[in-house]
């Protein structure tokens, strides 16, 4: 199939991508890489009457560490991210979920912001931005908000970012010193969307776990810092009160399964 017609601009500055925005409202689609609205595009599940090409957008490639956090622009690539030198220091949770991203031609092209704002439940950028408890700024002619991750996420395919907004950068808040990370997930194949995917984020006072592939949105819990035994039956009780998806990549009880087994693996690796 191919897409239905639709009147494209490549604007050549951040704040006439937001005019355009603002004039055309529901019927404009922002293209940053494209791995996630081509397809869409191509069977027709996005029918934009107008596409705005940000993806070149000048004096939005940053990576910047500022007031503890650090600071991703909306034109930065998963690839430019992975090579950022400060990357395991700064976000070792990212550096590790990375490789599990797609394929590296994949990454070469999609951007850090098109993958938390395309909010897919089994992604690995909405998962960290959960866990790490980040944050995006929202820039519209309006001015700019600040959203936390779990107000950005509202549903499966769905974000709180109005049609006239663009995720101008994501915050990540900076790793302290000693924190212990995990990622790890179960996909059919490498490079597919996970069935089930686990982060889990650990230091002196607290162990936190979240997990993608089972809800319209990534699930976050923290205990106490415990021992092995009683973390693990604390991780048991928690999944055991959570329904999972049940669809034709896995069962809901597959699912469950899944988060006791990869859970157990994270909780292990960081406590």
């Amino acid at each position: 199939m191919k897409p239905v017609s639709f009147e494209y601009n490549r604007p050549q500055h951040f704040d006439e991508a937001l005019q355009i925005l603002a004039a055309h409202g529901d019927e404009a689609r922002l293209l940053a890489g494209g791995q996630s609205l081509i397809p869409m595009l191509n069977m027709r599940l996005a029918r934009p009457s107008v596409l705005v090409d940000v993806g070149g957008l000048p004096d939005h490639g940053f990576i910047q560490q500022k007031n503890g956090m650090v600071c991703v622009g909306c034109c930065v690539t998963q690839r430019d991210l992975d090579d950022w030198a400060g990357l395991e220091v700064a976000l070792p949770l990212v550096k590790k979920a990375i490789p599990l991203v797609g394929h590296f031609q994949t990454r070469n092209r999609g951007t850090i912001t098109g993958s938390i704002a395309h909010a897919d439940p089994s992604a690995e950028f909405p998962l960290c931005m959960a866990i790490l408890r980040g944050q995006a700024v929202l820039a519209s002619v309006r001015g700019e908000r600040v959203l936390g991750a779990a107000e950005l996420q509202t549903g499966v395919l769905e974000t709180a970012c109005r049609p006239d907004e663009i995720i101008r950068e994501v915050r990540f808040p900076e790793a302290t010193p000693g924190v212990k990370v995990s990622f790890v997930e179960e996909a059919p194949r490498h490079g597919d969307f996970a069935i089930v995917s686990v982060a889990a984020v650990a230091d002196s006072s607290s162990v936190r776990i979240a997990f993608g592939g089972v809800s319209d949105r990534p699930i976050v819990h923290e205990w106490p810092v415990l021992g092995g035994s009683e973390i693990r039956a604390a991780l048991f009780d928690f999944v055991a009160d959570i329904e999972p998806y049940n669809d034709d990549h896995a069962s809901a009880d597959y699912r469950r399964h899944l988060m006791c087994s990869l859970g157990q693996q994270a909780i292990l690796e960081v406590c």
